[in-house]
């Protein structure tokens, strides 16, 4: 399973793998064709049969579903409330010394990713 945390900017990634979820280094987003090719190319690296995508809001949702037309990936798409997960992420890196790296390389994307992905766990 892949779960995503889509931004117009950065999509953060994360990976369910063997009971761990793992981040992945975040998409840099050029546009979205281009986006869309790098998550194809890392949902079929890793195999994944199950995307998870957090939806925030209505105006996001319909970029979000309109971004999953441009995708070639043939697994299950489901969609979950991610619902402040980003200041969830932000919360949890909020004291390192690197925090603000983390937020301009898009790791804390990926550390949402990570929450929306345990949420999707929690709620099956």
């Amino acid at each position: 399973m892949i779960a995503i945390d889509f931004g117009l900017k950065k999509i953060g990634i994360a990976h369910y793998v063997n009971g761990i979820i793992l981040p992945l280094e975040p998409i840099i987003r050029k546009n979205r064709n281009q986006a869309a090719s790098n998550l194809d190319d890392i949902l079929t690296q890793k195999n994944a049969k199950i995307l998870i995508i957090g939806i925030a809001n209505e105006e996001m949702s319909i970029r979000i579903k309109h971004f999953t037309t441009l995708l070639k990936f043939s697994g299950s798409i489901e969609f979950i409330d991610e619902g402040l997960s980003s200041k969830e992420a932000e919360e949890k890196i909020k004291n390192r010394n690197n925090s603000h790296i983390m937020r301009k390389n898009g790791i804390i994307d990926s550390i949402s990713a990570m929450i929306i992905m345990e949420r999707y766990i929690k709620s099956i």
